[in-house]
C-alpha cells in the first residue's frame, strides 16, 4: 500500500539556494531535452524520447550544455544527478500521455504536447529515487538530501512514516515555502478493517450546506476563498502595479501564492475532518456521483463549486474508508434524488434551486430539500440495482424496452422526467413507486 507524507522544510539560507539550483537544474535538463526533441522532430526523424533514452543522450550532452558561457567551466557537477533526472522523468511522462492521448489510449481531455518552463513560472521542484536519501537514525526531525546536506523539518517526520519503506522523495516549493513529499510503502493490513457500528446513512452535498446527512446532521459550507476573496483582492491589485523583474514585484507575488495557499490549506483541513468523521462513525456511506465539471460550466456558480471541493472530498471519502472498512455506495448521477418524494416516492417534473423545502402534492409531506435528497441517496445505495457510477443503464432499466433518458439539468444535473417515469422512493416495496408531472 502507498501513501504519502509531506512535511514542511525549515532550511538555512545556504540550503535554501541550494534548493533553487537543483529545482534549476531539474528546469533546465527538462528544457534542454525538449529542444532536443523538437530538433529531431524538425529534421523529420523519429525521436526517442522514453526515459531511458533521455538520459542516455543528456550524459553524452551534459559537458557541452550545462557550462558557463563566459569562464566555460561545466556546473553540472554542483547539483545532484537526480534533479537531471527530475526534469528528463517528467518531460517522458509528458510525451509518452500526449502520445497516447492522439491514439486514443488515454481516458480524459485531449493532452498537449510539452510546453518550455519558464523559469518564474513553474513549480520549482525536483526529486530522489536513488541513492542515500531520506530519514536519518536519530534526528526524527530531519531528512537527508545529497549534495545539500541535512535540512530541518517542522515537525517528526520519522514518527508520520513510522518505519515504512521510503520511495521516492520529492522537494518543491508551494505558497512561499520548501515542503518534501516522501511516497512510502506500508505493508497491507493482516485482517480487514472492521467496519464501524454507525449504520448506513445518506450524504448529500451542496453549496447553502456543504453535507447533509439523512439522520440530519449538517456539515456548513465554510466558503473559504470568498471569506479571503478581501485580502486576495487586495494583494493582486498591488501585485499588478510592480514592475516585471523587480524585487517587488516579486515579493508581492509570493504573497499572493501564500494567500491562495492558505486557503487551498484550511479547505484541505476541513475536508480531512469532515471525511474522517463520516467514515469512523458509519459502515454504509451512500454518495452520489456529482459531474463536478459540468456543474462549473454554470458561470454564476463556478467559483463556489470549485470552493467546495467536491472532487476532493470524494477522494479522501474512498482511501479512507478502505482504511477505516467503510462501505462506499456511489449513486448514479441521473437519480432524481432532490425531485423524488422520501416518505411516498413521487416524483416531481420540475424544482427549481430557489425552491429550499420540498412540498409533495401527493402526501403533504414537508421536509428540507437537502435532507430529503440524503435520505432518498441513502435508500438508492441499500438498493444495489442503483449502484452505478458512469452514468450507464441500471439494472432496474432492464427489462423495459425504452428505458428513460435522462435532459441534462443544470447544477446537479438531475433530469426532469416526465410522467411516465418511476422513481424509487424510501418505501419498502414496489407500492412506493409512484409518479407525478
Amino acid at each position: 500500500m502507498l501513501e504519502a507524507v509531506a512535511v514542511a522544510l525549515d532550511p538555512t539560507p545556504i540550503q535554501e539556494r541550494a534548493l533553487w539550483s537543483h529545482a534549476g537544474a531539474a528546469r533546465f535538463a527538462y528544457n534542454a531535452a525538449l529542444a532536443h526533441v523538437l530538433e529531431q522532430l524538425e529534421q523529420h526523424r523519429k525521436p526517442e524520447w522514453s526515459y531511458y533514452a533521455l538520459r542516455k543522450w543528456w550524459n553524452q550532452a551534459k559537458d557541452t550544455l550545462a557550462v558557463n558561457k563566459e569562464t566555460g567551466v561545466a556546473w553540472w557537477r554542483e547539483n545532484s544527478k537526480e534533479a537531471y533526472n527530475t526534469g528528463l522523468e517528467s518531460l517522458a511522462n509528458g510525451l509518452r500521455n500526449w502520445a497516447d492521448s492522439r491514439k486514443g489510449r488515454r481516458k480524459g481531455r485531449r493532452v498537449g504536447f510539452p510546453r518550455f518552463k519558464p523559469k518564474g513560472g513553474s513549480v520549482p521542484r525536483f526529486a530522489y529515487t536513488t541513492g542515500s536519501y531520506g530519514l536519518i537514525d536519530g534526528d526524527p526531525n530531519g531528512l537527508r538530501l545529497p549534495r545539500i546536506g541535512r535540512v530541518h523539518c517542522m515537525e517528526n517526520v520519522t514518527k508520520r512514516v513510522g518505519g515504512a519503506k521510503v520511495l521516492r522523495m520529492t522537494v518543491s516549493r508551494r505558497g512561499g515555502r520548501w515542503q518534501a513529499s516522501l511516497t512510502v510503502e506500508r505493508p497491507d493490513p493482516a485482517r480487514p478493517p472492521v467496519p464501524p457500528h454507525g449504520g448506513s446513512v445518506g450524504v448529500d452535498l451542496g453549496l447553502k450546506t456543504f453535507a447533509t446527512l439523512s439522520d440530519g446532521t449538517i456539515i456548513g459550507n465554510p466558503r473559504l476563498l470568498r471569506r479571503s476573496m478581501r485580502k486576495l483582492r487586495h494583494a493582486q491589485r498591488a501585485l499588478s502595479r510592480k514592475q516585471k523583474g523587480s524585487n517587488r514585484r516579486r515579493k508581492a507575488r509570493e504573497h499572493v501564492a501564500r494567500l491562495h495557499a492558505h486557503v487551498a490549506h484550511q479547505r484541505r483541513d476541513f475536508i480531512g475532518k469532515a471525511t474522517t468523521m463520516l467514515t469512523r462513525t458509519y459502515a454504509d456511506i451512500s454518495i452520489e456521483d456529482l459531474n463536478v465539471q459540468g456543474m462549473e460550466s454554470n458561470h454564476r456558480l463556478a467559483q463556489s463549486v470549485a470552493d467546495a471541493g467536491f472532487y476532493e472530498f470524494r477522494r479522501q471519502l474512498e482511501y479512507k474508508a478502505a482504511r477505516s472498512g467503510a462501505r462506499i455506495h456511489v449513486i448514479d448521477r441521473w437519480y432524481p434524488s432532490s425531485k423524488t418524494c422520501s416518505r411516498c416516492g413521487t416524483v416531481k417534473a420540475k424544482l427549481s434551486l430557489a425552491c429550499r423545502t420540498y412540498r409533495c402534492e401527493r402526501c403533504g409531506l414537508e421536509i428540507d430539500r437537502d435532507l430529503n435528497a440524503a435520505i432518498n441517496i441513502k435508500v438508492a445505495g441499500s438498493a444495489p440495482e442503483t449502484l452505478n457510477a458512469r452514468g450507464e443503464a441500471t439494472r432496474r432499466d432492464t427489462g423495459r424496452s425504452n428505458p428513460p433518458h435522462a435532459s441534462h439539468a443544470p447544477v446537479k444535473r438531475e433530469p426532469s422526467r416526465g410522467a411516465s417515469h418511476m422513481g424509487l422512493g424510501a418505501g419498502l416495496g414496489n407500492e412506493a413507486m409512484q409518479a407525478t408531472n
